[in-house]
């Protein structure tokens, strides 16, 4: 069975000490590798020592299975190329372990670097032009790959490994994890965090944040739905559904109490209350504070949700 199988041919960044710092994969492809000769030939004349940097750049072919966890730095990165080249959506492969094989790296104009390296060889960098523009694990994705029909206002805030669908805008405060992105015409104005995915039609508003699960948010992978408005600010840590409104400066979260104004009130005549996690990926619902209460209430909208400025992401 191949379907679960992505293979590339690339080039590995390899310090001198033997870490492997990065892989760039031109055309990964879904599959089973076949006959490679062409590429490798292709892309062998890059390979060669940069004693600039004090990395050697060899030629690497791979083939993975995505549904086993990854085994060693070129396999991480093929499975960042995966998702960036949009050959499989977040969350559908297997990610375990995945920091244990991404090196802390210092990515510099002329490429990934040890960071021992930049330290020591600082002054001839700098009479060669070179300068680190960060540490990091992960690199910004439009070094590696350059999505058809995306728009992306600051690079440095796009990490290989997003997801991005033709249509989607990122401005200038917007940040995109990896294995995270967006399944059609979106606006990107907050952060997206690692595992959540963004629906068609959708914007998510200056300031705003999506909780992932990286730093001890929980289990729960959170989707944004179709048509749907995060306001300025504004967070959640819970799925919302299509045709929803977060208002500005509001965070949900699972344990958020929520009135639902548009229910029946109880027996007694109070409201009734819902935690957020039980309003988890409804749909057809503006979230906001009442302004003279400061309580946190539901209300049922009617119609499709917001729509987008189509000249912003042609």
């Amino acid at each position: 069975m191949t379907e679960n199988l992505v293979s590339g041919v690339g080039l590995a960044t390899i310090a001198a000490d033997g870490t492997v710092l990065d892989t760039w994969f031109p055309s990964p492809r879904a599959g089973r590798a076949g006959d490679v000769t062409d590429e490798v030939e292709s892309l062998d004349r890059f390979a060669a020592p940069d004693d600039r940097r004090n990395v050697t750049i060899e030629v690497v072919t791979l083939e993975i299975d995505l549904a086993l966890a990854p085994a060693s730095t070129s396999d991480a990165y093929l499975r960042l190329h995966a998702l960036s080249h949009r050959l499989v959506k977040p969350n559908e492969l297997n990610l375990d372990g995945i920091f244990a094989h991404l090196p802390n790296v210092a990515w510099t104009n002329a490429g990934p670097m040890h960071p021992a390296d930049a330290i020591r060889l600082r002054p001839f960098l700098q009479r060669d032009g070179i300068q680190v523009v960060s540490l990091d694990k992960f690199p910004r994705l439009t070094d590696y790959v350059a999505p058809e029909g995306v728009r992306i206002a600051d690079a440095s805030r796009v990490r290989l490994g997003a997801y991005l669908s033709p249509g989607t805008t990122v401005m200038h405060e917007g940040f995109v994890n990896f294995n995270a992105g967006t399944l059609g015409n979106s606006m990107i104005e907050g952060r997206v965090s690692q595992g959540v995915v963004i629906g068609d039609g959708s914007d998510i508003g200056g300031g705003a944040s999506i909780m992932g699960t990286l730093s001890g948010g929980g289990k729960h992978r959170v989707s944004f739905g179709a048509r749907s408005l995060l306001g300025a600010n504004a967070g959640v840590g819970i799925s919302i559904g299509d045709d929803c409104v977060v208002e500005a400066g509001l965070y949900l979260t699972a344990g958020t109490k929520v009135i639902l104004v548009d229910e029946e009130p109880n027996a007694d005549g109070s409201p009734r209350v819902a935690k957020g996690a039980q309003l988890s990926g409804s749909s057809g619902l503006l979230f906001l504070r009442n302004s003279l209460t400061g309580a946190i209430e539901a209300r049922r909208r009617k119609g499709v949700g917001v729509t987008l400025n189509a000249a912003l992401h042609a």
